[in-house]
This record gives C-alpha cells, structure tokens and sequence, in this order.
C-alpha cells in the first residue's frame, strides 16, 4: 500500500513536471531597490520584489498582474513566525518562479493573455499590502508598510511601460485576492488611459465559525 502511494506521488510530480516543460518557463526575480528609501519594505524591512515576464506582438500594451497569496499575520506572533520566510522577506524568496497556466504564452492553452505583459506581485507584508505604519518596534524590527509596497512595485511597472497600458487585470488569489479589491480603485486612477478589471479569486475573508466551531 505505501509503495502504491509512493508510486501515485511520483506520477503525479512527473505529470507536473511534463506539463511544466510542454506550458511552463522560469522568470526570475525583480527586486524593487529603489524602494526601501521610500519606506517601501516587507516585514523584515528586504526590499520588495516581483517576477515580470515582458509582452509581445498585440499583447505589448496590455498587462495582468497578479498578486501572491499567503494569509495574514495579524499580530506579533504571527508576522514574526512569517517575517523570515518567503511571506515576510524577499530574501527567503526564490530567485526564478515557474509561469504557467493563466502566464502561459502559449495561444492554443492561454488565449486571452498569452501575448500580455505578466506579473507575479510577490507577498511579503502579511496584510494584503494595507500596512502604513511609520515606526518600527527595534525588539521586533517588523515593518508594516504594505500600502507602500503596492505603491512602490506599481511604480515600478509604470516606469518599465505599463503606463503605457490599453487593458490592465489586477488579480489574486486568497490574500491577494482581497488586495485586488482594496487596491482596485487605486490602481484603476494609476492608468487613467487603459480599461482596467480587477478579479478577486477566493478574496472574500468572511468572519464566521469553521467546522470546529472555531471563530475565524
């Protein structure tokens, strides 16, 4: 039964990789510099960062980016349980991030935004980039400054041509997810000449009991 299950396992990753290799390819990782002058840090007070794969053809002027999920810390505990992780520094973060799917540039599997200018917001704030806080605990050095960081990468992206942009699609997942709706209209009034969209997968955070009657 265990080797059965080990089999599974093995296939599967396999699957994963065939599939990677026919739809996928590796971006590497932009780090934001310029941004720590401005405040504009993650948790452990590492510059922010994101991966960036360029347009091409009719897709040059139109651009996805996408925000990473993670969760929220919401207290001192749990940011610094996430402080020093890929969630809360931008040197816990891989250097190359495989795209794939929705960032396929492949038109027969990716249709809609195969030729888009493609970005991966990476998460390292714990608080879907809404943290605006001034004064860093020197016992804790935990720095809450996602607003900020939305602010910086955003600039960033403008200054590498999304300012630019015909169509922009702000999106996420969970957390980022419900960045895309806090920062929705913020990033409609940055690109003033484009048709913007903001989709929110799983981004609603709904104060109820789980199954455990836990409150969450």
């Amino acid at each position: 039964m265990a080797l059965g299950r080990g089999c599974g396992w093995l296939l599967l990753c396999v699957c994963a990789l065939i599939s990677l290799k026919a739809d996928g390819y590796f971006v590497d990782i932009t780090l934001v510099e310029s941004a720590v002058a401005k405040g504009a840090v993650c948790l452990d007070g590492s510059p922010p960062a994101y991966h960036m794969s360029p347009g091409f053809g009719s897709g040059v002027n139109n651009w996805l980016v996408q925000i990473e999920g993670g969760g929220w810390c919401n207290n001192v505990t749990t940011c610094l349980a996430r402080k020093n992780t890929r969630l809360g520094s931008s040197k816990a973060m891989v250097k190359q991030l495989a795209f794939s799917g929705i960032f396929s540039k492949g038109q027969e599997l990716n249709p809609d935004f195969y030729s888009w200018n493609k970005v991966k917001v990476r998460y390292c704030d714990g608080s879907s980039f809404t943290g605006d806080v001034e004064s860093v605990d020197p016992d804790t050095n935990l720095h809450f400054r996602g607003a900020r960081v939305f602010q910086a990468v955003i600039e960033d992206l403008l200054a590498k041509g999304m300012s630019h942009a015909e169509n922009a699609l702000l999106s996420g997942c969970s957390a980022g997810g419900l960045t895309s709706i806090l920062h929705c209209d913020k990033f409609r009034g940055l690109l003033p000449g484009a048709k913007v969209k903001c989709l929110a997968d799983a981004g609603y955070f709904i104060n109820a009991n789980d199954i455990t009657g836990a409150e969450h």
